[in-house]
């Protein structure tokens, strides 16, 4: 089985939420992943970070396209 690195996997989420959300430039994308990862530094267990990265970032990036969807 092939492991990834926390920083492989926030990559891979940054590059995910790029292409869902392609009005938002790639790099607000990746310093927005790397906003809410950083809420998680110094935390013992860290399976389930990445995961909750994701969803954070998602749903700010969700309430950041909205107001443009309106326009």
């Amino acid at each position: 089985m092939i492991e990834l690195s926390e920083q492989q996997i926030l990559d891979q989420i940054a590059d995910r939420l790029s292409v869902s959300y392609p009005s938002v430039p790639t790099d607000a994308v990746t310093s927005l992943v790397r906003e809410h990862h950083a809420r998680f530094e110094g935390r013992p267990i860290r399976d389930f970070i990445p995961l909750f990265v994701e969803r954070e970032a998602r749903a700010e990036l969700e309430r950041l396209e909205r107001p443009a969807a309106r326009v």
